[in-house]
């Protein structure tokens, strides 16, 4: 096994990114599939992650902002990219500059967005995103006829080109959630009532990752899927779909020493040594993305297998106790925090032991955690 010189490294599998995008096309079923690449890749690296999608066969990019967007045309992506989260007075002629499109949710952002494009003297291309349950982003019912009012002349003219309608679901984790279709209709009737004012998008989307593995009724013309393009399931209860997680969190151990028994270890000595054992110190902290609230309540991955960590989980470091430490584990040995191989200690783990979602788990790496990438 290759060791970093870094004490803690996230390891990123762009193999992985490949593999899921191959299990989320199959799934979709001829529809494109649109890589989610918001957050930074989810803390995977978005321009890494954006071109292992796309070799991979994505025909699309997802970002939240503009600024996100933007930075992916610096780094040479190419594709079709959307961006849906933006305040009215966003950089919208960056946008048009870069070539990107943008979510339009309201009259005010659609205003903005046409200004944009009479300055730049080029078309903005446009995503009307509709609210069809969620009651969060995406054109209220109620504006939505003063909406297409205001975009038919802005598309007789050129100033916009209206190349998608789209909403995001409420229920997909739970497939068979009647909201879900009824989320199905209300875009299909919005994109009906849009077309009936002579205003026809290029294509429709709606299903996230949830929806891309289990709801193949909810494609329409592209898949949206995030989470799932990093290799970790949406709906964990219906299994992992094949999908292989692409982050491993490491470190790697930086003291090995014996400790006697009713020793305490770290602040508050909320752990004592039942009986005389090893402990390692791992040098990765709550700045590093280790929750102070994992304190004991976690495993490590050494050498194929696992120790408990014990006592608090500190701003740099975590203590594990090793017994015996029979596999003769030793300072520089490499520490999986988690990751995605049989065995080891999951994000999924993690995620269940904090009451929370694996998307926030991975996306708590940092500080001086150095990301690095590896092909398989």
């Amino acid at each position: 096994m290759t060791v970093s010189a870094a004490q803690a490294e996230v390891v990123v599998d762009l193999a992985a990114v490949r593999h899921n995008i191959g299990i989320l096309a199959e799934h979709a079923r001829g529809a494109d599939v649109m890589a989610v690449v918001k957050a930074d890749g989810y803390n995977h690296g978005a321009a890494e992650v954006a071109r292992a999608a796309l070799a991979a066969g994505a025909a699309e990019i997802g970002t939240t902002t503009i600024g996100e967007a933007v930075a992916l045309r610096a780094a040479g992506i190419d594709a079709p990219i959307l961006c849906w989260l933006n305040t009215s007075d966003a950089d919208y002629l960056g946008a048009v500059r870069a070539g990107v499109e943008v979510a339009v949710p309201s009259v005010a952002h659609l205003r903005a967005v046409t200004a944009a494009a009479r300055t730049a003297g080029a078309p903005a291309a446009i995503a009307l995103k509709v609210d069809t349950g969620l009651g969060r982003n995406g054109v209220a019912a109620a504006e939505f006829p003063d909406l297409l009012a205001e975009l038919g002349p802005a598309v007789a003219d050129g100033t916009v080109r209206l190349r998608a309608m789209f909403s995001h679901l409420a229920q997909a984790d739970i497939p068979r959630h009647p909201m879900n279709g009824v989320q199905r209709d209300r875009l299909a009737e919005a994109v009906a009532t849009a077309t009936s004012h002579g205003l026809r998008p290029d294509r429709v989307h709606l299903a996230n990752s949830a929806a891309t593995l289990t709801r193949p009724d909810l494609a329409f013309d592209l898949v949206r899927p995030g989470i799932a393009v990093y290799g970790l399931s949406p709906v964990p209860e219906f299994g992992d779909f094949g999908l292989r997680p692409a982050m491993t969190f490491r470190a790697r151990v930086t003291l090995v020493k014996r400790l006697r028994a009713g020793q305490g270890v770290s602040y508050g000595h909320r752990w004592i040594a039942p009986r005389d054992t090893t402990v390692a110190l791992i040098p990765a902290g709550y700045a590093d993305g280790v929750p102070r609230t994992l304190s004991g309540r976690f495993d490590v991955g050494i050498d194929g297998a696992r120790y408990p960590s014990v006592g608090r989980v500190c701003m740099d470091q975590v203590v594990v106790d090793l017994g015996d430490n029979p596999a003769g584990i030793a300072e520089g040995d490499p520490v999986v925090l988690f990751g995605g191989d049989p065995g080891q200690p999951t994000a999924q783990e993690w995620a269940d032991t904090l009451d929370t979602i694996h998307y926030e788990i991975v996306c708590a790496p940092r500080g001086r955690a150095v990301r690095r990438y590896v092909d398989g």
